[in-house]
């Protein structure tokens, strides 16, 4: 089963360009956009059991990376 891809552009297309504006000029957003991104790579290979942990730890990350993508959203949505 193929794994799903989670990184901030998938998840929010339609923000595109607003995400690279801020990855490019905020230092705070480009820290949570780099930790995000880290963070999914970890769940992705725990997901496609290239790297099997207990579920809790998984599930962890998962929670981790949700509180990340709604500071990034929050971010994003500022005008």
């Amino acid at each position: 089963m193929p794994t799903e891809h989670h990184d901030l552009i998938h998840e929010l297309p339609e923000h595109r360009e607003r995400i690279h504006v801020l990855k490019t000029t905020n230092n705070h957003f480009a820290k949570l956009f780099d930790e995000y991104h880290d963070v999914t790579k970890q769940v992705e290979k725990m997901v496609g059991l290239a790297e099997p942990v207990c579920t809790q730890t998984e599930e962890a990350l998962k929670l981790k990376r949700l509180h990340l993508k709604d500071q990034l959203f929050t971010m994003v949505k500022q005008i």
